[in-house]
């Protein structure tokens, strides 16, 4: 009796240790399909309560770009660049071609002047060489000849000197006035080369006053056509740069013609002062000779009385 008790009590704990196993395994699996899903479920309603990232900012891009081709200018010639080029680098291109024509204007007319000067000089000098006397050589030059004026200075004076005793003072005083003669002679034959110093000195920083404005305009044409395109910018400097070119076309001529005309104006004054020097001698002679016929007046007088 005691044994059957014993028996179904141990049969009882043994069914509900299998009842338990069975439904822990149970349990168990079933929240291994339960957790995931959860997970998925609260991860997903995260993942669409979670803000949006702001796109990246893009850059306004017009629509369509500029054409460069229709920027460009037709004609890239030396004048089709100064018709496009702006108004100031324009007037600025203007002056320096005035100044190139001012340039080689006086170079042709004082080229003709100086030449023609020097051959006179030459003559006059000759002249004066083969002279006897200040009357001789007045004689055989024209009273429009450049040594003329020389010579009427120098018989003015002794005509005025007439009366005085000292010799010496009238070759001093027809010195001095001979002296003014041919330093006017001398500036007369400076004249428009001062041009030509000023055209040599500014025209290269009025080229290049251009250059900076047609650069700056440049400039700000990139600014307008946001676009760096070298084929936009180029004809821009091009035309500044033409400026400066125009600068040294009318500086260096006028540089290298003035240093031409200062030997050419100093050789001038060389045969001047040597017309100068050969009218003095002849004075002195003609001193000297009537110097020497007042003595053998004197002699005679003496001898007679």
């Amino acid at each position: 009796m005691l044994q059957a008790k014993a028996f179904g009590s141990g049969g009882r704990g043994g069914a509900g240790r299998v009842m338990t196993q069975r439904f822990g395994g149970r349990t168990g699996r079933t929240a291994g399909v339960i957790v995931p899903a959860l997970w998925l479920a609260f991860g997903g309603v995260a993942l669409a309560q979670t803000p949006e990232a702001p796109a990246a900012s893009v850059p306004d891009v017009p629509a369509s770009l500029p054409d460069v081709s229709a920027l460009l200018p037709s004609d890239l010639s030396p004048w089709g660049m100064f018709l496009h080029a702006d108004v100031i680098v324009k007037a600025v291109m203007i002056g320096l071609a005035f100044a190139s024509l001012v340039t080689w204007t006086v170079a042709l007319a004082k080229g003709l002047e100086v030449m023609m000067a020097r051959r006179r000089l030459r003559r006059g000098l000759t002249v004066l060489a083969q002279a006897r006397s200040l009357a001789d050589a007045a004689r055989a030059l024209d009273a429009r000849h450049a040594v003329a004026a020389l010579l009427e200075t120098a018989l003015s004076e002794v005509e005025l000197s007439a009366e005085a005793g000292d010799k010496e003072g009238i070759k001093e005083r027809v010195a001095l006035r001979l002296q003014r003669v041919e330093a006017e002679a001398g500036r007369r034959m400076t004249r428009g080369t001062g041009a030509l110093a000023t055209i040599g000195a500014t025209a290269p920083f009025v080229g290049l006053f251009g250059t900076v404005w047609g650069i700056m305009n440049s400039f700000i044409g990139i600014s307008r056509e946001h676009t760096t395109n070298l084929a936009v910018v180029a004809p821009g400097i091009a035309e500044a740069l033409l400026a400066t070119a125009l600068g040294l076309f009318a500086a260096i001529p006028a540089v290298v013609i003035y240093n031409v005309f200062s030997r050419s104006i100093a050789a001038y004054r060389a045969l001047y002062a040597d017309c100068t020097a050969e009218v003095l001698r002849l004075l002195s002679r003609d001193l000297d000779r009537e110097a020497s016929r007042q003595a053998q007046g004197r002699r005679a007088t003496l001898a007679a009385e």
